[in-house]
């Protein structure tokens, strides 16, 4: 960052702090670009949250490492419960997404909404774990393209 150590905690009063701020730019830089999808539908909102969220961390390789770092620590770590808040704007915003979808007869009615968005998150973070342990960020965009039609399958999706 071409910056001392020193000179960043004249910034900022410890290590914490410094991790808060990232978790801050991380949470409305990554819920900016999910609001800013575009699409038809709320099928096509999904999909684009998805992409979205994948070309994120294409773009920012080390920001997952950093938040499943915070998810370890204590129950009371300012990084940590920035990191759960995020994760929940995240899941309500897909939430949202499930249920409008519903509505407009999409995917299934039968669709438990919640577990949806589970799965939805989980596929983010299962193509993140095997993306850290291989090292190799470039293919998630592919894997991501062959996921989530399986996903939109076992909602229901019509096409």
């Amino acid at each position: 960052m071409g910056v001392t150590q020193g000179a960043l905690f004249r910034h900022f009063a410890n290590k914490q702090e410094v991790w808060a701020a990232v978790m801050h730019w991380t949470a409305e830089t990554l819920l900016a670009r999910f609001d800013a999808v575009n699409g038809v539908t709320p099928v096509d909102k999904l999909w684009a949250t998805f992409g979205a969220h994948i070309d994120f961390i294409v773009t920012y390789p080390g920001v997952p490492r950093i938040l499943f770092g915070e998810l370890q620590r204590e129950a009371e770590a300012p990084g940590k419960a920035l990191v759960l808040s995020l994760m929940g704007n995240y899941r309500s915003r897909v939430v949202t997404l499930i249920d409008a979808a519903k509505e407009q007869g999409l995917i299934s009615n039968a669709v438990d909404s919640g577990t949806a968005a589970t799965m939805f998150l989980g596929m983010v973070q299962g193509l993140v774990m095997q993306a850290m342990a291989a090292d190799n960020f470039s293919a998630m965009p592919a894997m991501a393209n062959k996921l989530f039609p399986l996903y939109l399958a076992a909602l229901g999706a019509r096409t």
